[in-house]
């Protein structure tokens, strides 16, 4: 039963790729849960998500924080995000790109946040990290 299934999408690359056209590439159970958060963000007004790959490659994004009170009022701080496969059975892993002098994040731009990390549960989605990020930030 495997090797019909082997054979009948072998056949199907070759009449593809006799056709002119590229292969559809499956999307994983990661890629799909990340397509739901990101079309269902609800993000605070100074915050902004970028690709800068292209639309293509969700799994890699930048968030822009500036932030609107605190100390840190009026300082635009770049974060990339690196989306596994595997999510959201495991967290997507942050860092801060722009040099910080910040408790939560070290040096190298690794960011310190419980839901990153020990507290990370798959119910936890895109939209709550960002809130996280921006709140280390406003309070």
């Amino acid at each position: 039963m495997i090797k019909l299934f082997k054979v009948k999408e072998k056949q199907r690359e070759i009449a593809e790729s006799a056709n002119g056209k590229a292969p559809i590439k499956k999307q994983t159970a990661g890629e799909l849960r990340l397509h739901k958060d990101i079309s269902e963000l609800n993000l605070p007004k100074s915050c902004t998500l970028s690709f800068p790959n292209g639309k293509d490659d969700l799994m890699n994004f930048e968030v822009s924080i500036r932030p609107d009170e605190g100390y840190y009022l009026g300082g635009t701080f770049l974060f990339s995000f690196q989306v596994s496969p595997i999510y959201p059975h495991e967290a997507p892993k942050v860092k801060c790109k722009t040099k910080i002098y910040h408790p939560n994040i070290d040096l190298e731009g690794n960011v310190c946040l419980n839901i990153l990390r020990e507290d990370w549960k798959p119910v936890l989605n895109i939209n709550t990290i960002i809130y996280g990020l921006y709140h280390l930030f406003t309070v």
